[in-house]
This record gives C-alpha cells, structure tokens and sequence, in this order.
C-alpha cells in the first residue's frame, strides 16, 4: 500500500510511497448518544378495544454492556473529515474478530488483527496500518471512549455504537482498473494543485483507481520521486523547493493503471508544465550505500504475477516495512527517498519483482525524509535489530557505506505552481 492516512493503506489503492504519519490516522472525537422511546396510546378496555388495538412498536434492545459486538462508528479529523466504522462479530467459538472501514477513502475492509475485551478495557491492533486503539466500555455498552495510536502522537477517539437505523452505508469497493497499455505515453488531462492544510501530518503518493494523488508533498519530494533520485542528489533550486508544500490531485489521459515508469513520466511532465522546471542531468562522486547481496543469498519471494504493476512499499510504522512486487531499484528508491540521508545505489544485480517484510529499530538518523523523527530505541529483549543487521539477516542483503558516481539534477530554474 508506496502509503499518507490520514490514509488507510488499501490492497487496492496502489500506494507508491505511504509514510507512516500518512497512514497516519489523525483522529478526534465523534458522538452521538442514541435515546429510543416507546409511546403506548391508551386504549380503554373492553372486547372492542382488545380486537382493534395494535401492538405497541418493538423498541431496539438495550446493548449488553458486556459484549462489544456489533458495529462501531466515528468521525476522524485528519485534514477532512473521515467517517470510520468498526464491524466487530464472533466466531464459532466466541472470539472477537473486526473489521475496519474509512468510508471515505474508499472503504476498502482492513482486517483488524486483534480486538479484546477485558474488564472494561477494549484494544484492537491494525498490523497493516500500523494502527492501535485502547479505549473503555460505557457502563451502558454504548460508547467506548479512547485513544487512537498510529505513529508518534495518540489522539483521542470515541467510538459509538450504531443501530441499524444509525449505522453509516459502506459504499461498494470501485471494480479494478485494468493495466495502461505498455507503450502509452501518458500526461493529466486534469491535475488540481493546491497549498497543503498545514496541520494536517504524514505525506504520500497514491495511486488509487484512476487517480495520483500526493498529501503534503514539497517540490524537493516531487522530484525525488519523479526522476527516482535522493535529495543530495538534486542540486540548486530556492529555499521554498523544501519547505512549501502541497496536495496534488491528477488524472491521466489514458485509460488504465500506470507501470511505475509511466506514473513517473507523468509527475515529470506536471513539474515541467506547472513549475516550469527545468535541469540538466550531470553526475558527482558522492557519499553513497551499495546495495549487495549477502554471502547467504537473497531471502526473498520472487513475484511474478503483475510484472508490469505498480510497487507496493508501506510502513506499517517506522522500522516496519511491508514490499510487494517491487524492484531493487524501487526499494533503494525508497530507503534513499525515506529513510537513509544519502544515495543509496542498487548494486544486486537482482532482476524483477519481490515480495518481503523488513522490521528494524530505526536509529536518529533515519527517516529525515519524512520529515520524521525516529522514536527512542526500545531496550525490550524481543526489540528488532538494527536497519543494517536487519537487512543481512531478514532479506539476504546488505548496506555497504561507499563513495560512488551518482547521477544528480541541477536545477536550471524553477517556479512555483500555476494556477488551477
């Protein structure tokens, strides 16, 4: 899911870069207190009265305040207002299972990995985003009142449950989009570019059906991102080129999804077009990771069912990396754009697609390109290694620190957006 949330990362949406913050779900709280009535009319007594009178409407049961089942919903704030249901049911053998909706990012269902009650203590876990809420049951079974972690910053959350007369409609998931034709040369028919709200957190590139869409993203990410380069790697350009920043909403004037190659070509011509940028390609010695393949080989599944579809590279959280069909290069792209502050140059000689997870303790030094602070290391004996111990024993390579001749952009020029 490369994957902001306030951005639920789902299967469908091709996430081309997610950062954490971005998955991460900025919440506040939502309420709504439900009362239900029964009004009996008086009917005098007698055989009349008994034949003609109606039985009085069945009023909605009360909740028992011992069972979470059923269905939860509240309202997120994370620069717009997100509606978030809850559906959480039991199995046949009375345990809780959940599942997770934001209506609208396009309610894509997030298995919901554990949900428990204790006491009055509820807690459920989204391994997928990252996510954890811990909250309490009302007395009265009908809101649970918490907090919502997914990244560095808990935000307060109040779930309540919903009748059937309450309950939000989950909209059907759009049908998949079938791939871009090979030799396409696509551009955006249509692109809104506009300033970023600036409390709202994380940053992403998304591709999700037939549209690009970037969360608080600099002309600096822009860059990076299109000509798949590391920020030391672009040379020039005024302050504003990493500080403003912006949101993008794009749609391509060729029908299908786009390879990665042709998503890029795209967010290219936008810069070109709307920033007026221009460059030239040169090359410097500079300070730079080789990515190699370790003495024990490769520890990676080859995909090979869409070698023509977009990557999926996600953080669940900082140190927690979920790939799918990705190439090295779009790994190293990732470590150099995101975590690493230097180039990081694919040296595997590995070809195609790969699926892996990566989980490692980031140090303070990593994620500066998400604008992120890496949380303090944890002393807990099941804590993960190290980023280049993890890489050597979980995925077979290895980070070599080097100097090597690196492509870089000079910037001719440049200026800011056009207007809408």
């Amino acid at each position: 899911m490369m994957a902001y949330p306030a951005l639920c990362g789902s299967r469908s949406a091709r996430t081309l870069f997610l950062s954490v913050a971005s998955l991460a779900l900025a919440v506040s709280s939502f309420s709504a207190h439900l009362s239900a009535q029964a009004a009996v009319q008086a009917v005098p007594p007698g055989p009349a009265a008994a034949q003609s009178a109606s039985p009085p409407p069945a009023a909605t049961p009360a909740p028992n305040p011992k069972d979470i089942a059923g269905t939860w919903q509240g309202t997120l704030h994370a620069g717009q207002d997100l509606r978030t249901v809850v559906k959480i049911t039991k199995d046949d053998k009375g345990q809780l299972k959940a599942v997770f909706y934001s209506i609208d990012q396009g309610a894509q269902p997030l298995p919901v990995d554990s949900v428990a009650l204790d006491g009055s203590t509820v807690k459920m876990k989204l391994n997928m985003i990252g996510g954890s809420f811990e909250g309490r049951l009302s007395a009265d079974g009908k809101t649970i009142d918490g907090s919502w972690s997914q990244g560095p910053n808990p935000l307060t959350l109040l779930l309540t449950r919903a009748t059937p007369e309450t309950a939000w409609e989950i909209p059907a998931a759009p049908p998949p989009v079938p791939p871009m034709a090979a030799n396409a040369d696509p551009s955006f028919e249509v692109a809104t570019i506009k300033p970023s709200q600036p409390d709202r957190p994380g940053r992403a590139f998304l591709w999700r059906g037939n549209q690009f869409t970037t969360i608080n993203t600099t002309l600096m990410a822009l860059i990076t991102f299109a000509y798949g380069v590391q920020q030391k790697q672009v040379i020039g350009g005024p302050d504003w080129i990493d500080s403003d920043k912006f949101d993008i909403e794009g749609k391509p004037d060729t029908p299908g999804t786009p390879s990665s190659a042709q998503l890029r070509l795209m967010v290219r011509k936008l810069l070109e077009d709307r920033f007026q940028l221009k460059y030239h390609n040169d090359k410097r010695e500079l300070p730079a990771y080789l990515l190699v393949v370790a003495k024990t080989g490769p520890k990676m599944t080859k995909d090979e069912n869409n070698p023509n579809g977009l990557p999926a590279l996600f953080f669940h959280q900082l140190g927690d990396l979920n790939v799918r069909n990705a190439t090295m290069g779009a790994f190293a792209g990732l470590m150099q754009s995101a975590v690493l502050d230097r180039p990081v140059v694919d040296r595997t000689g590995l070809t195609g697609n790969w699926d892996f997870e990566l989980k490692w303790t980031p140090d303070d030094s990593q994620f500066g390109g998400m604008g992120m602070r890496a949380p303090p290391p944890s002393d807990a004996a099941d804590a993960p290694p190290p980023l280049f111990t993890a890489i050597q024993e979980q995925i077979g390579l290895k980070l070599e620190a080097d100097k090597a001749s690196v492509d870089v952009i000079v910037i001719d020029s440049v200026e800011k957006p056009s207007p809408n």
